[in-house]
């Protein structure tokens, strides 16, 4: 019964370490697959004469990644049954003498089983942000090549249209400015003809109030006027003097 028991323990033991094996293989293989991945994607980027290459391209390795993680996936899950089988025959009375070890060479087992599958997680988890940051990148690289290809034109006249309408704002500014330069103005006219009014009518008020400040004032007048007229007649004879004399 022992020695069945043991042969059990051995037979379980070589299953763990041959899906071990194989796990670590694909593991590396997925990892080169997905580091291969974004190279390729890495070494397109930018590369607009090349879009069929990289479809067919992305395509075959996307269906390598699907294949390999469902192999992946399917390892993961015998050596977790094995690990499992291993639990059970652990707690079996007949071994108790050797439960240390047993439990020993079972913890190690477990550990590298913790490994694999959280190696795996993270790679595949890497190899999708990478195939939906390059499918998003790719998309608005289209959209722009669609953009540039189908409206040269449209472009063209987009920016006249533009140009017009940033000539018809500095233009609208300008009015405003001469439009607030002209209001000032008329406030300020406004503001010294009203003064003047208020002069003149004081003066009139204050020659009304004192009849001879009028007389005096219109004297005055009188005196400035025939001064006005003697030194215009007095520059009249000397031009004609000076006229005689050039002539002569």
């Amino acid at each position: 019964m022992a020695g069945g028991s043991s042969n059990y323990w051995e037979d379980l033991r070589k299953q763990a370490r041959q899906l071990e094996n194989e796990l670590d293989l694909k593991l590396v293989s997925f990892s080169k697959l997905c580091t291969s991945y974004s190279s390729s994607r890495d070494g397109r980027r930018g590369d607009s004469n090349s879009d069929t290459a990289p479809l067919l391209n992305n395509s075959t390795q996307d269906r390598m990644f699907e294949t390999m993680s469902v192999e992946i996936e399917q390892l993961l899950a015998k050596l977790t049954g094995v690990n499992d089988k291993m639990a059970e025959y652990t707690s079996t009375p007949g071994v108790t003498s050797l439960n240390a070890a047993l439990m020993h060479t079972l913890q190690r087992h477990r550990d590298i089983l913790q490994d694999y599958t959280h190696e795996f997680h993270k790679t595949k988890a890497n190899f999708l942000a990478i195939r939906e940051r390059e499918d998003l990148l790719g998309s608005v690289r289209k959209d722009i090549e669609t953009y540039k290809s189908g409206s040269g034109v449209n472009n063209r006249r987009t920016e006249l249209f533009l140009k017009e309408h940033e000539h018809l704002r500095n233009s609208d500014r300008l009015m405003d400015d001469t439009i607030s330069i002209a209001m000032a103005t008329k406030e300020n006219m406004t503001s010294q003809r009203g003064l003047l009014k208020s002069i003149q009518s004081r003066v009139n008020t204050l020659a009304n109030r004192f009849p001879a400040i009028n007389n005096l004032v219109q004297r005055l007048n009188l005196r400035k006027r025939r001064d006005s007229l003697i030194l215009g007649g007095v520059i009249g004879v000397c031009t004609i003097l000076l006229l005689l004399y050039a002539l002569h």
